[in-house]
């Protein structure tokens, strides 16, 4: 039976930096790469308040510096930011508010090759965009 979301983000090995042998993800030989976990893009992502966004490029870049890293991984960031987003999804889909999930939309742009995969749509990403936005704009 496959693992669902909630496994997979719970699941894997420990977060670590490693050197690099040769260049990668634009990083040169010798740069410090961190290689994340699920649960780590999931509490990242769980750290921006309402109405403010990231990129998966910022989010990267946050995070390899609170690791001292020079770069964090492109590739298995994005592998555990899916994770962290399904997960979500399917904490949705067992009825837990939106509003209790991990607000993976702060992250991920729905105009995004990686929101076109997920299974909420870009349009559920589009929408609660829109409406954080708005919540941002009101406060004022």
């Amino acid at each position: 039976m496959p693992k669902s979301w909630q496994q997979k983000l719970n699941g894997g090995k420990p977060a670590h930096v490693k050197k690099l042998t040769k260049p990668f993800g634009g990083a040169p030989e010798g740069a410090k790469m961190l290689i994340g976990t699920p649960r780590l893009i999931d509490s990242y992502m769980r750290t921006l308040p309402e109405g403010q966004f990231r990129s998966v490029a910022q989010m990267r870049a946050d995070l390899a510096r609170a690791h001292k890293a020079d770069i964090a991984c492109p590739l298995s960031t994005s592998i555990f930011a899916r994770i962290a987003a399904e997960a979500a999804w399917e904490e949705i889909a067992q009825g837990k508010s939106v509003a209790d999930v991990t607000p993976f939309w702060r992250v991920i742009d729905e105009k995004s090759p990686l929101a076109k995969r997920l299974s909420c749509g870009t349009e559920f990403i589009e929408l609660r965009r829109l409406l954080e936005r708005g919540s941002a704009f009101n406060a004022r």
